[in-house]
């Protein structure tokens, strides 16, 4: 049985990757820690800290007889390129699978958040990978890709406060109005906590919202080769 370590800012994720990778022969131990998100808006924040913490938590976890990480927080993410190659273990971060299937497919994205800290670094992630050369078919998808930011306002501050019915509310209803804004286009949730409110839009009203969870245990199975129980 595989051992992922899980790496989250809020514990409200850790039922929903519970639940997600529940089908397979996987041990999860989850690890919590919201300090990063209290001290952003920190006059003398900056990416730098998030490195050397992101750097020390990866070790960290690595040493605890994990065979793998899971980050499932944008805001960690966002910093995987550079501290990654540093842990002795594969290290994935919640939207690996997402820039992968957006790579495959080209098309207009509009990508969604409820966290305005995690937009910057999670679209600076994003974009280097719609720019790597896709080994496969040997060309630039990023010449046809298309992606646009937008932040749903007013909705972190709720799950930061345990209103977890107020965000996914929230999340719904803004979710909905960017698919109604954008026909044509592919409406992306980036964050964990947006899953379940994509997942209600996507199938009460019929608006497709992809979601970091859709691809996840897909992603494992070919990267990790967790099994189905």
């Amino acid at each position: 049985m595989i051992t992922i370590g899980c790496f989250h800012a809020h514990y409200s994720n850790i039922a929903l990757i519970e639940e997600t990778l529940a089908p397979y022969e996987v041990e999860l131990v989850h690890y919590v820690d919201p300090g990063l998100d209290r001290l952003k808006h920190d006059a003398d924040f900056s990416e730098v800290v998030i490195h050397k913490k992101v750097a020390q938590t990866l070790q960290w976890i690595a040493e605890c007889h994990t065979d793998a990480i899971l980050v499932t927080c944008t805001l960690f993410a966002a910093v995987l390129e550079q501290e990654a190659i540093q842990v002795p273990v594969p290290v994935i971060g919640i939207d690996d699978p997402l820039l992968q299937e957006m790579r495959r497919v080209p098309g207009d994205y509009i990508i969604a958040f409820t966290n305005p800290a995690t937009v910057e670094g999670t679209m600076a992630r994003l974009n280097q990978a719609l720019q790597q050369e896709d080994e496969d078919v040997k060309l630039h998808v990023s010449q046809t890709s298309q992606t646009e930011a937008v932040c749903i306002p007013g909705t972190f501050e709720l799950i930061m406060r345990g209103d977890q019915q107020g965000y996914l509310e929230a999340v719904h209803e803004g979710l909905q109005q960017i698919a109604e804004q954008h026909p044509g286009k592919t409406v992306v949730a980036a964050q964990l906590s947006m899953a379940p409110a994509a997942a209600q839009v996507t199938v009460g009203r019929g608006m497709p919202i992809h979601n970091p969870l859709a691809l996840l245990a897909a992603y494992l199975e070919k990267n990790l080769g967790v099994a189905r129980q």
